[in-house]
């Protein structure tokens, strides 16, 4: 059962999520899109709730880099192909899908959610 209390932070964690994804796509490209900050909401979400699981470490991580990879590809598709709005292309890139993700950002999204879901289980 959801409570109150817990339905406000959800809000809270969708923002703080989303404005990461940003910030990490600033420093990373030095530009961004409003789409990567729903993105970004999303995926933090899911990072919260997986991070609760009593999963072995490493699998989340797997699991975390997929689901990311995942919410990009419907985003891009979305954003990049339907809409035309070429946001991002790794078409460029090795081991690409429909130029929308890639095996290393999948590879580093598994890495750097590890990172955050250390500091998630913190709290």
């Amino acid at each position: 059962m959801i409570t109150l209390a817990h339905a406000l932070q959800i809000p809270a964690l969708f923002a703080i999520g989303g404005a990461g994804y940003v910030l990490i796509e600033l420093l990373w490209r030095r530009r961004s899109h409003i789409s990567m900050f729903i993105a970004g909401g999303i995926s933090f979400l899911f990072l919260v709730w997986l991070s609760g699981l009593g999963l072995p470490f490493l699998l989340k991580c797997v699991i975390a880099g997929a689901f990311i990879t995942l919410v990009e590809f419907i985003v891009g598709c979305v954003v990049n192909l339907w809409l035309r709005l070429d946001v991002w292309d790794y078409s460029r890139c090795r081991y690409n899908v429909m130029g929308q993700v890639c095996l290393l950002f999948t590879v580093l999204w598994s890495g750097l959610s590890g990172v955050v879901m250390s500091v998630i289980e913190l709290f």
